[in-house]
């Protein structure tokens, strides 16, 4: 990242939109702004640890991840919560691996729905699941403060393998997930 372009493309929009060149309170912003975009803007994929499974053929389910990114239109945030169910390989993730992926994948300018599909073929490939379900429910806040100015949430999913072709075991993994 080239902090100064950064710093002073900050510098630059706080100056059309009117703020004081000399105000003690914007003085550092360009600098604080751009340390927020190094923190959050994660580039590292996660290390995942996984584990020989050696005879479960059943769901797990992880409920309500939290995560924040950033909406792609406006930069501004979006923020929820992400439910994760996958029938494992011949490989189980740990279990704190899953968040990772989920903080991982949220670190970055996009729309949900890509989000959501990332975290769905991240976790799908990499660790080899019979099935993968997402989902993620989120308030916009380019919804809250600006446009329709409204509360509401948004819900996406993505499924893959097994929850694609067995409809009984996707709707137990969506009761998993939504109970």
């Amino acid at each position: 990242m080239n902090t100064k372009k950064v710093e002073n493309a900050v510098r630059t929009i706080l100056e059309e939109v009117g703020v004081p060149k000399k105000s003690e309170t914007y003085k550092n912003t360009p600098q604080r702004v751009r340390k927020m975009y190094e923190e959050f803007f994660i580039k590292k994929e996660p290390r995942i640890t996984m584990f020989k499974n050696s005879k479960y053929k059943d769901i797990i389910t992880l409920k309500e991840i939290p995560f924040y990114s950033l909406c792609a239109h406006h930069l501004l945030p979006f923020f929820g919560n992400t439910s994760i169910a996958y029938i494992p390989g011949k490989k189980i993730v740990g279990l704190s691996k899953i968040p990772r992926i989920v903080k991982h994948f949220a670190s970055r300018p996009q729309v949900q729905e890509e989000m959501t599909a990332n975290i769905a073929d991240y976790i799908f490939k990499k660790i080899d699941a019979q099935g993968v379900m997402v989902v993620v429910k989120a308030r916009h806040l380019c919804m809250e403060m600006r446009g329709p100015r409204t509360n509401v949430e948004t819900m996406t999913s993505a499924i893959r393998g097994t929850f694609e072709t067995r409809p009984a075991t996707k709707e137990e993994a969506m009761k998993l997930i939504l109970k």
